[in-house]
């Protein structure tokens, strides 16, 4: 099931917040949450609930023991414990495949037996939910809050279905009081801008990035060969607003059911086309992943402390992981080792380059380097992201042939827009006061009257096309 489906936005969403605001107590609302985040993990992945469900009652358990114990030893072999559990199921299910494969090509050069292996399947959303678990843990060693006294609360936290399946990547000291009490934030006002707020990302992934994404896909499933520059520029483009209106309207409308809920989840975008280097992208772009890996890997292994050499191994190791992260592909790694190379380059020369060439040319020299990298995010082989990459630098200006509806250029110059319409000044500030709790009635009606409008055009184009693909899904 997913967001943007006419089963959730006419049947379970509507269900959920009826019986949702008919509840009295915080704690019977946090168990219609997790009933119904259950079966919405269910309708998608019956198999692998058990396990899921089964992993959190372990680890809830593991961290209730660890608190209490007051040896220092003993906490850290449990801790470890947890991390193990949380890490092991993660590897399993999502790179044992990767490992074989690679094992498996390896002794076929080598002139050698491959393993048998049975392909194991992928359990929905599972990088999302295994670092939340993580934080849940240090968050507890590190006494930044203490354990929840309920086992469904924490199965609650872990599995809430607003931000189960792509994030964003909320922190249990994030919301830990929350979970325990969040009246102060049930009122009207939150209620309808957390619906603007779900509706506005609900019309990012359905109006602008599915409408991008049919001709991407076209694009990239050509033989490189059939590849002209033009063609391949357009389809890099097209990508680069696809993947950020999907990926950041999905966080929007998990923001939003949030909200409407009284839950304060953290932002994931802040406008990442506006950056004037790649630093500052990984500032703006899935913020909850840059800041789960600065504080739980890259301050552990020394962060900004060590000698330079050892800073820069760091940071790119950070980036080479988190580019696993993202999918068990040589591809996803290459893409991270990629971006941690201009990190490092940043810091070594490039900010000071850019300083002196300006804004404008920054951001445009930033989002070229940004589209290099999300050939190789999109690319399904090493192969294809290669001859890729080279055809969009081919200075091939032959013309390829082929045609694209006036729909698709329309929404180009519109997502184009809107993802850098930040960078005029005042943009950015008034986009903060919007999404700000602290709204007059009028703005809130403005926004309601918007939403209703946006929610209609968006249910015609989902009821009109088959096309509804979530790209983090597989994440």
């Amino acid at each position: 099931m997913v967001f943007s489906s006419s089963l959730f936005l006419l049947y379970f969403f509507p269900a959920f917040l009826i019986v949702y605001f008919l509840i009295r107590g915080t704690k019977w609302k946090n168990l219609w949450i997790l009933l119904t985040s259950i079966l919405f993990y269910a309708w998608g992945a019956p198999d692998f609930i058990f396990i899921v469900v089964g992993s959190i009652i372990a680890d809830f358990y593991l961290v209730q023991v660890m608190d209490k114990t007051g040896i220092k030893r003993h906490k850290r072999i449990l801790m470890a414990l947890s991390v193990l559990l949380n890490i092991g199921l993660l590897a399993y299910f999502k790179y044992s495949n990767f490992f074989i494969e690679n094992i498996n090509a390896l002794l076929e050069a080598m002139g050698m037996t491959a393993l048998h292996w049975t392909q194991v399947a992928l359990p929905i959303g599972i990088s999302f939910f295994s670092f939340q678990k993580l934080t849940y843990s240090v968050d507890v060693y590190r006494k930044v809050h203490s354990p929840l006294k309920r086992v469904t609360d924490y199965a609650m936290y872990i599995l809430m279905f607003p931000q189960l399946i792509a994030g964003p990547i909320v922190r249990f000291n994030e919301i830990a009081d929350q979970i325990e009490d969040r009246r102060i934030n049930e009122t009207a006002t939150n209620r309808l801008t957390g619906f603007f707020r779900f509706i506005l990302g609900l019309a990012k992934k359905v109006l602008i990035a599915n409408v991008l994404g049919e001709q991407v896909d076209i694009i990239f499933a050509m033989d490189s060969s059939g590849l002209t520059m033009g063609l391949s520029w357009i389809g890099i483009i097209a990508y680069a607003f696809q993947i950020y209106f999907d990926f950041s309207g999905y966080s929007d409308m998990a923001i939003g059911i949030g909200r409407m809920i009284g839950f304060d989840f953290p932002e994931n975008f802040n406008n990442p086309y506006i950056s004037q280097n790649i630093s500052e992208f990984w500032r703006r772009w899935h913020i909850t992943l840059g800041k789960f890996m600065k504080d739980y890997l890259y301050i552990p292994l020394g962060g900004n402390r060590v000698p330079k050499s050892k800073m820069f191994l760091n940071l790119w190791v950070v980036f080479l992981i988190s580019g696993l992260w993202h999918g068990a592909a040589w591809t996803f790694v290459i893409w991270g080792a990629f971006h941690g190379l201009f990190l490092v380059l940043d810091r070594l020369f490039l900010l000071r380059f850019y300083k002196k060439i300006g804004k404008i040319p920054s951001i445009i020299l930033t989002f070229i380097i940004t589209m290099v990298g999300w050939a190789l995010f999109r690319a399904e082989t090493l192969p294809f992201a290669w001859d890729y990459i080279g055809t969009m630098f081919s200075f091939n200006f032959t013309p390829s042939g082929i045609f694209f509806e006036q729909k698709f250029w329309t929404i180009l110059v519109i997502a184009a827009f809107f993802s850098l319409w930040a960078a005029i000044p005042g943009i950015e500030s008034w986009q903060n006061r919007l999404f700000s709790k602290n709204q007059s009635m009028r703005t809130v009606l403005i926004m309601v009257a918007f939403s209703v409008l946006f929610f209609i055009f968006s249910l015609a184009a989902i009821t009109s096309s088959g096309f509804n693909p979530f790209i983090y899904f597989r994440f």
